[in-house]
């Protein structure tokens, strides 16, 4: 199955780049994401359908990337060990917070948030209307959104 998603996300960014050394890395970029991301991936969704959608957020990021880099110098930004620390911290406090919701909200709202499709393509790959997508979305959005408000008083 990997080889084949592989294969087929390879020709994604041959498309889009046009040349195989840029259309590797994105391959490579689009299969770790899925890598990372697997144990969260339902079994009965198109897998096929997220990978191309990953690959092709790759190609744009990559491509994104490469124009920032031309258009103005990144400033060296030093980063304190407080700072790294507050990210891990809030990193930590958001993967909990997620996983407090229930099984299809946090499906529904990782692959909004975390996946950037659409409330089309959700809707597409998972078989729910598009309105019952949008409303759990929002509802799962305001679930974290509370979570993190109170968790942040404490």
């Amino acid at each position: 199955m990997a080889a084949q998603l592989r294969s087929e996300v390879l020709n994604v960014g041959m498309v889009f780049f046009g040349n195989m050394e840029d259309a590797e890395d994105a391959a490579q970029d689009t299969m770790m994401q899925l890598w990372r991301y697997c144990a969260h991936i339902d079994p009965e969704r198109n897998v096929r359908a997220l990978a191309i959608r990953v690959a092709k957020n790759c190609c744009v990021n990559m491509h994104r990337k490469r124009q920032a880099k031309y258009e103005q110098p990144s400033p060296v930004m030093e980063v304190s060990p407080q700072e790294l620390l507050e990210a891990s911290d809030a990193q930590r406090m958001m993967e909990e917070t997620i996983a407090l919701l229930k099984p299809r909200e946090r499906q529904l709202f990782e692959m909004r948030q975390l996946e950037g499709l659409s409330n089309d393509d959700i809707s597409q790959e998972t078989g729910i209307p598009k309105a019952s997508v949008k409303a759990m979305v929002s509802i799962a959005r305001k679930k974290v959104l509370q979570e993190l408000t109170k968790r942040l008083k404490q």
